[in-house]
């Protein structure tokens, strides 16, 4: 993959808007800046007449993504990142929102009508498996972000990886009882995360696993809100305090967001009365002071974004499968248990 606007600007300390604006001459950049741009540009040696040829060859410069929950902060964030990819090559952007499964096939079949759109994206919506074969006899471009498939170019986190890592931060605090909130259980994410809980519970005989705690009513965003947070913490609550857990991993930052409101609701505060430890880092966690595993998930949107370009190009192309590993970000939501606990 060559030079790419997000390169440049973390090469000249800019946001990849700005230099979006930047290469298209728009009016509200400040000379300075659009100088000192232009030099890291050149000086990386940015070719952007690629895409200028690319554009030239389409029908529609329509680019198609289909994603659930399209209110939810993951995907607020994962659009920004193909948004500044689909601005830089003057191209719009048709956003499906898939809020039941028979959307789904839908959305799919109408992306397979000629000239409906040059390309698409899918994030976190398993593909079915009758499109693969549509999608490939039609040698149509589409790219899965948040999911794999061998198939299709695929951009995605290491979600077990990740839980594992925030499960054994709580066990190294010492944390003897740990319990997980989650979202629904035939949610790809859910089974990911949980496996990785699991996996950390299981290697250290000292640690009990007090539960994998699901939403137990009808959520939207199949159980990834701060309303299912809040439900599940105040349920874990009213567990006698004997057998109660010290630390929370938490599935995903909205869902920890509820549920540290259940935790003040109740009297209590992280870290002094429960750890949380959660998953995402999506724009507001920092001030919540959530510690919590990242995921690049505007950098999945503009990585996965540069790479539907490329296969719209050349749709001969091998599939490309880009992995990628969760950060912890230690903040103030996590620290030793009471020290009442310390000898239980």
């Amino acid at each position: 993959m060559g030079v790419t606007i997000y390169d440049i600007a973390k090469e000249a300390s800019v946001g990849v808007g700005t230099v979006s604006r930047v290469l298209n001459n728009h009016p509200s950049v400040s000379e300075s800046t659009r100088r000192h741009v232009l030099e890291v540009a050149r000086r990386l040696d940015y070719q952007p007449n690629a895409s200028a040829q690319r554009l030239a060859r389409r029908k529609s410069r329509t680019i198609t993504a289909i994603m659930p929950y399209i209110t939810n902060y993951f995907f607020v964030e994962l659009l920004g990142g193909i948004q500044d990819i689909l601005f830089e090559r003057d191209y719009d952007l048709l956003l499906y929102g898939v809020n039941h499964p028979k959307q789904i096939e839908v959305y799919l079949q109408r992306s397979l009508r000629a000239g409906h759109s040059d390309g698409m994206l899918i994030a976190s919506i398993d593909l079915p498996s009758n499109y693969t074969q549509k999608y490939l006899k039609n040698n149509f471009p589409i790219i899965l972000v948040d999911r794999y498939n061998e198939n299709f170019d695929s951009f995605f986190v290491e979600n077990a990886e990740g839980a594992k890592a925030a499960t054994e931060y709580l066990i190294s605090l010492g944390h003897p009882r740990i319990a997980m909130i989650t979202g629904n259980k035939e949610t790809t994410p859910t089974r990911q995360r949980s496996e990785g809980y699991l996996g950390a519970i299981a290697s250290n005989d000292r640690v009990i696993n007090t539960g994998i705690f699901y939403p137990k009513i009808e959520q939207k965003n199949d159980g990834f809100s701060k309303d299912a947070g809040f439900e599940v913490m105040s349920e874990i609550l009213r567990i006698p305090e004997e057998k109660r857990p010290t630390a929370v991993f938490v599935a995903s930052d909205i869902q920890a967001f509820g549920a540290m409101h259940a935790l003040k609701e109740a009297g209590g505060s992280c870290p002094e009365t429960m750890s949380i430890v959660s998953f995402d880092d999506i724009e507001l966690a920092p001030y919540y002071g959530l510690t919590t595993m990242r995921q690049p998930i505007r950098k999945l949107g503009l990585l996965a974004t540069e790479r539907l370009f490329e296969r719209m190009d050349n749709t001969a192309l091998d599939p490309q499968h880009r992995r990628f590993t969760p950060e912890l970000m230690i903040r103030q939501t996590a620290g030793p248990p009471p020290s009442r606990y310390n000898n239980v």
